[in-house]
């Protein structure tokens, strides 16, 4: 969502500086007593605030995560909404520890940022919402339609690829801001609104009458959406990965929020080890033994996270679809820890 196609010389010369001065990002992380963690100015389910600043949201719930590995307190964690522009100069700069802002993983921003991804919280691919008034089944019929869509994005990119490529007449109606790409659409200035399916379907749950809109069938590019951390501190980029590993690792051994005490007793050899009750994984990292197993008594593991943030039970009701273990037929899929 919001993937800006600048590469920033400031957010580049800063990431090269970074590394040295933030190479010890936990130290830093205990000294103040929380996490900072950059997220959206708020896209339903993955990281938005409520009526008393209180954040939730899929993206969010992995920086408690971390929080909970590093502190047993999933509470302590701070939070800086960010704008496509803003995110990548943050994080070089050391104002954030963590970017978890739906932010696509992309090769020219793992190699000229001074970042790096630690995994995929979310696979995501851009796609169409129109008015279900207008009778549009399929993104081929958008010919000479008013496209609302966020400048300086790979967004705009992937569309002008996709209309070029079925001969179709490409008509933008370009914003600088996202939530002005979504009021323009809500006021009728264009016909179509196209960004991740993910953010559509958060932005559709919104609208006064979501029924009046239908996300189109097709999706035109890959967005394997993930949370950033700055290079050069392997320890930190190592708490986070194995913090999203153990969240992934829980789900598939079937170890939740509310069977975690009771499987402390478990004889699987799997479970012991991601508990802390069998090796001791934290320890060569920094963290306790038991840092699995308080990710997941806080926070529960990937599968709670998708189902209570953005699953079908929710305003958003999101299928799991290439977001379900590998095991389902999706592509999360846990390194092991052994």
């Amino acid at each position: 969502m919001q993937k800006t196609l600048v590469t920033f010389a400031v957010a580049a010369s800063l990431g090269l500086g970074a590394t040295a001065a933030h190479a010890a990002t936990l130290d830093d992380v205990k000294a103040k007593d929380y996490v900072q963690c950059g997220v959206t100015g708020g896209v339903a389910g993955f990281s938005a605030p409520d009526a008393n600043n209180v954040w939730t949201g899929l993206e969010v719930d992995f920086c408690r995560a971390v929080a909970s590995a590093i502190f047993n307190d999933a509470e302590k964690v701070r939070y800086t909404p960010l704008t496509s522009q803003e995110r990548f100069a943050a994080l070089s700069a050391g104002e954030i520890d963590i970017l978890s802002r739906t932010t696509t993983w992309t090769m020219s921003r793992d190699t000229d940022l001074g970042i790096s991804f630690v995994g995929t919280m979310y696979y995501d691919g851009q796609g169409f919402m129109v008015r279900a008034a207008d009778g549009i089944a399929s993104a081929l019929d958008l010919s000479g339609a008013a496209i609302c869509i966020e400048s300086g994005t790979t967004t705009e990119l992937n569309a002008a690829d996709y209309f070029a490529a079925n001969n179709l007449e490409f008509n933008t109606v370009v914003f600088v801001d996202q939530d002005e790409v979504v009021k323009a659409y809500e006021d009728g200035r264009c016909d179509v609104y196209t960004t991740d399916a993910s953010a559509l379907a958060a932005e559709r749950s919104k609208f006064a009458v979501p029924a009046d809109h239908i996300i189109l069938p097709e999706i035109i590019s890959k967005e394997p959406l993930g949370p950033v951390v700055r290079q050069g501190d392997d320890q930190w980029f190592k708490i986070n990965r194995w913090v999203y590993f153990a969240l992934l690792e829980a789900e598939e051994l079937g170890v939740t929020s509310a069977n975690v005490d009771e499987m402390l007793g478990s004889d699987n050899p799997a479970i012991k080890r991601l508990l802390g009750v069998e090796g001791d994984f934290g320890t060569p990292i920094g963290l306790t033994k038991d840092w699995a197993y308080q990710v997941i008594k806080l926070i529960g593991n990937y599968g709670e996270s998708f189902e209570r943030n953005v699953g079908t039970n929710t305003d958003i009701g999101l299928e799991r679809g290439l977001n379900a273990l590998w095991k389902d037929g999706g592509l999360q899929y846990s390194a092991p820890i052994r």
